[in-house]
């Protein structure tokens, strides 16, 4: 439960992270990227996973790019749900799910590193 948690966190902190990179995506506050954060995860968990296996042809055919659209659908849709949570346009969709991947997977590698060099001790 607390990996989850956790989780959560570094999410709306990636968030945060494309707010400050990506022009045209903005968030309130802290409880708006908390909320962004976890209608992000939900709705890629979901709808996107849904998206990305109906469109697995096309995905072969565009060596993968298709997902970076559904991505950046997704990045939008949750704009939509969430009050405090706004992205300006295809494009900034685009950016702020790429930077948001790779911010996450930055921290979750850092936070790995940290929680792995404390279970040795």
């Amino acid at each position: 439960m607390m990996k989850i948690l956790l989780s959560w966190v570094v999410s709306a902190i990636a968030l945060y992270a494309v707010t400050q990179i990506v022009p045209g995506v903005s968030v309130s506050g802290a409880q708006a990227a908390l909320i962004a954060a976890l209608v992000i995860g939900l709705v890629n968990a979901t709808l996107g996973n849904l998206l990305k296996l109906l469109t697995l042809p096309i995905g072969c055919l565009t060596l993968g790019l298709s997902g970076l659209i559904i991505n950046a659908l997704m990045f939008m849709l949750a704009a939509y749900f969430v009050n405090g949570f706004a992205v300006n346009g295809f494009l900034a969709a685009l950016l702020g799910s790429i930077v948001m991947t790779a911010v996450n997977w930055v921290l979750d590698m850092i936070l790995s590193a940290l929680m792995g060099s404390d279970e040795k001790k």
